[in-house]
């Protein structure tokens, strides 16, 4: 018996969570590396860090924002590569929090991920 694939389409909202989702991300991110900064090694320095528990409520919005995006509809080769922006999203946090420095093949790896995003949508 011949299985048949519908297409689906997918929600501008649906993107936009995913897109939401992976500023949480890097956010999240960047949490968890200024938390294990401060965290003294015991512990209580971890299960009461202000910055890897602001961490984890990142995290815990990502996955409540795709959640919501795929209860909208939408196709997870669509959606899934939006998240990749996460990557572009944490060198840009990374650069004005720690000063790392965003060299030109970044900038071209970015450029190649958001080329990665548009066919992937195709």
């Amino acid at each position: 018996m011949a299985q048949r694939f519908r297409i689906v389409q997918t929600p501008l909202a649906s993107v936009l969570m995913f897109l939401g989702a992976s500023v949480f991300g890097a956010l999240g991110q960047f949490l968890y590396k200024a938390g294990a900064a401060a965290a003294t090694g015991g512990p209580t320095s971890y299960l009461l860090n202000p910055q890897l528990l602001s961490g984890v409520g990142c995290y815990t919005a990502v996955m409540v924002l795709f959640v919501a995006a795929f209860k909208r509809g939408g196709s997870l080769s669509v959606l899934y590569p939006v998240y990749a922006s996460t990557f572009i999203f944490a060198a840009i946090i990374s650069y004005f929090a720690f000063g790392t420095p965003i060299k030109a093949v970044n900038v071209l790896g970015m450029g190649l991920l958001v080329a990665g995003m548009f066919c992937m949508g195709r």
